[in-house]
């Protein structure tokens, strides 16, 4: 955010809080690191994201997006909810390659590896201008 958003403090203001209960609905893995991540970005730059995307992926420190399992359940679930473009690790391809094509029919597949890949997609900031750098730490005092 620093980086491309210099004037945004909007981090240092918040207090955020992610909480993922145990619930009716079983959890199992990090696959939604991605979707959160680009749910605080959204957050962040007060831009809505498309309500037919959907996003499954685990998220490093680095920015590296990681293989995740049951792409073909997650895949039917957007499918059943309304979703045309499913976001997935580009690990997962042959899982997605062997998906029946009654589950694909009338969805997008978008295979990413590096995190910089999805804000561009979802309209969040313009083609070309997200590029991160793990190495590169830019940071600035904290405003009070």
């Amino acid at each position: 955010m620093i980086r491309r958003f210099p004037e945004n403090n909007f981090f240092e203001r918040a207090s955020i809080h992610l909480h993922v209960p145990e619930g009716a609905t079983p959890k199992d893995g990090p696959s939604a690191g991605i979707t959160m991540a680009t749910s605080l970005l959204s957050l962040a730059l007060d831009k809505s994201l498309p309500p037919t995307v959907a996003m499954t992926g685990e998220l490093t420190l680095t920015g590296k997006v990681l293989k995740i399992g049951g792409l073909k359940e997650k895949t039917i679930a957007a499918k059943r909810s309304g979703v045309d473009t499913v976001i997935f690790p580009a690990g997962n391809q042959p899982d997605w390659d062997e998906l029946p094509e009654n589950v694909k029919q009338g969805v997008r597949g978008i295979p990413v590896e590096w995190y910089e890949q999805i804000p561009p997609l979802l309209g969040l900031v313009e083609p070309g201008t997200w590029q991160l750098r793990p190495w590169e730490t830019v940071t600035r005092p904290i405003e009070k």
